[in-house]
């Protein structure tokens, strides 16, 4: 991604369900804003007792799921949605999320856009749970949309902060991507009622020095920073993005540990699965 927070490729994984439709949506709108290419990928995900056929049969039956993935693609690549903007089309067959940071990687992809409607329906490959996976594997950040968006043009971020340091690197990619859409970014911190509590004071004193590592010059104008107190993390920030009438959640997440480490436990596959805006992760 540039680093004036324009974007030059897109991958858009599709399992052309009405969800991964949304994402492409959102997809065509940021490619026309930044001139992007965008990368329609497609994961077969092939049946283990079809690979382990013989081979003539595995090889017959392996052309025939690619012919059927093909023919939905065209209808998908005659769309009036991408007309003028640079497509190409991955479809391949794959065993694990973990490979599909190889397509980012490979290609100097962006950002991901993605569809997810809140569980894990049949034959569907993008959706509920598996959007958890492959946020967590992902290396680029990632847009996940749950909802028809119109026109996406987020203005208003819930962020969730805990204000530790390890966080500064991906927190100044976060500022930058939002900031250079003009966007009024709000930072969360939720106090919770367990392990995590901590006093008022200690919590401000520790975002204080947070942000005064991460804006040495001052906290632009564009920044707003609330403390609340919830029973959860996602809870605090549902209340929070109705307050604002936010366009997106972020979240900063933590790698290979993914959200429900930076959540602990499920809230973070929960907010994915169940967020009813777009939510947005930026990886450490």
């Amino acid at each position: 991604m540039k680093t004036n927070g324009t974007i030059n490729k897109i991958l858009v994984p599709v399992d052309f369900s009405p969800h991964s439709e949304y994402a492409l949506e959102v997809a065509a709108n940021l490619a026309r804003e930044n001139s992007s290419d965008i990368f329609l990928f497609h994961m077969l995900g092939l049946a283990q007792s079809v690979l382990l056929q013989d081979y003539s049969q595995k090889e017959a039956e392996a052309e025939y799921y690619m012919k059927m993935a093909r023919d939905k693609f065209k209808h998908i690549l005659e769309s009036p949605r991408l007309i003028g903007i640079e497509v190409k089309v991955i479809l391949q067959n794959y065993k694990r999320f973990e490979e599909m940071n190889n397509v980012v990687q490979e290609n100097a992809i962006d950002l991901v856009v993605m569809g997810s409607h809140g569980t894990s329906g049949v034959g569907e490959i993008f959706v509920g749970s598996n959007t958890e996976k492959v946020v967590r594997t992902i290396t680029v950040p990632v847009l996940v949309i749950k909802e028809r968006v119109r026109d996406f043009n987020p203005k208003i971020v819930v962020m969730a902060m805990d204000y530790k340091k390890e966080q500064l690197d991906v927190y100044a990619k976060a500022i930058k991507w939002f900031s250079a859409r003009g966007c009024r970014i709000c930072l969360l911190h939720v106090n919770l009622p367990n392990m995590s509590y901590s006093s008022t004071a200690r919590s401000r004193q520790q975002a204080e020095d947070f942000m005064s590592l991460a804006h040495p010059g001052g906290i632009p104008g564009h920044i707003d920073q609330e403390f609340i107190s919830d029973y959860s993390l996602e809870q605090g920030l549902y209340y929070q993005a109705q307050r604002e009438k936010a366009d997106i959640i972020a979240v900063l997440t933590h790698g290979r540990k993914g959200l429900a480490h930076f959540f602990m436990g499920s809230i973070g596959e929960d907010l994915v699965n169940h967020a009813p805006i777009p939510v947005m992760t930026f990886r450490m």
